[in-house]
């Protein structure tokens, strides 16, 4: 009797193996294979950066047929651009924090390069890190932001290539007011200038 009760319980708790088992450190060996070089490793993935001088430089030889590729061997673009210039030491992108050894001012706001038409950055305050990060929005078209909690300005400068190719026209029309502050043309000033005139 006892042994009917306990049979089914043992059976339960049995430990079955497959008839054949797979090493693990053959999986291991087969995606080690094959690495992106080395830093200052020479090697026919390794584009110099002045070497590079349109679009089509930055398109991928691609990874042999049956293999995985690498990133090296697949990223295209900008991205590629970044990895290459990261394998060459230069950071592309001057992915360094902002100068937060002073506080931004009108007359000497702190610097924001940007290769595009708008810019985010993320103010931490005056001394760093004495308030939460706030993001401002800067643009082309309203190059000046100033942080609301600790009051630092920040101004877009605009690297980027000077011509359009889109053809938009990125003029800054700025006026002053009587006491003297910058206004873009536009700019809604006011509440007031946010209600559509046909609700006036």
């Amino acid at each position: 009797m006892f042994l009917r009760r306990a049979a089914p319980a043992l059976a339960k708790r049995a430990v079955f193996r497959p008839a054949v088992t797979r090493s693990f450190a053959v999986s291991v060996r087969r995606w080690e294979a094959k690495a992106d070089p080395k830093i200052g490793e020479d090697s026919k993935l390794l584009q110099p950066l002045d070497s590079i001088k349109s679009e089509h430089d930055l398109l991928p030889p691609g990874a042999a047929p049956g293999t995985i590729p690498t990133d090296l061997e697949q990223a295209t673009g900008l991205e590629r651009l970044e990895i290459l210039g990261k394998m060459q030491g230069v950071d592309i992108f001057d992915m360094r924090p902002l100068d937060a050894s002073r506080k931004g001012t009108l007359e000497d706001p702190i610097i924001v390069k940007s290769f595009g038409d708008e810019q985010f950055a993320g103010c931490t305050g005056y001394p760093a890190d004495s308030h939460v990060v706030i993001w401002l929005g800067m643009s082309r078209d309203r190059p000046i932001e100033r942080c609301p909690e600790c009051g630092s300005v920040y101004k877009l400068e605009y690297v980027g290539p000077q011509e359009d190719p889109h053809g938009h026209d990125h003029g800054h029309d700025i006026h002053h007011d009587s006491d003297g502050a910058h206004n873009y043309e536009g700019e809604p000033q006011t509440m007031a200038d946010f209600v559509k005139p046909e609700y006036r």
